[in-house]
C-alpha cells in the first residue's frame, strides 16, 4: 500500500514539474517536497512497515494450502 501511495506521489510531483506549476504557495507545495514524501514512502515500504507483500507464496501466509480433497488420501 505504501508503495502505491509513493507512485502516486511521484506521479503528481512528474505532472506539478512538468506543467511548471506551484499552487500560490512555493514553498510550502513544490516538487521537491513531494518527491521527499515519495522517498519517505518507498523507504518505509522497503522497511517492512505497513501492508506489503507476505513470503511464503500464494499471498495468504505461509504453510501449504489445499483447495478441495489432499491429495493422497484415497
Amino acid at each position: 500500500m505504501l508503495a502505491i501511495l509513493a507512485a502516486i506521489v511521484f506521479g503528481f510531483a512528474l505532472l506539478i514539474d512538468l506543467l511548471d506549476t506551484n499552487f500560490g504557495a512555493p514553498d510550502l507545495f513544490n516538487v521537491h517536497t513531494l518527491l521527499m514524501l515519495g522517498l519517505l514512502l518507498l523507504s518505509l515500504y522497503l522497511a517492512g512497515v505497513g501492508n506489503g507483500p507476505r513470503g511464503g507464496g500464494g499471498g495468504g501466509g505461509g504453510g501449504r494450502w489445499y483447495r478441495g480433497r489432499r491429495p493422497g488420501r484415497g
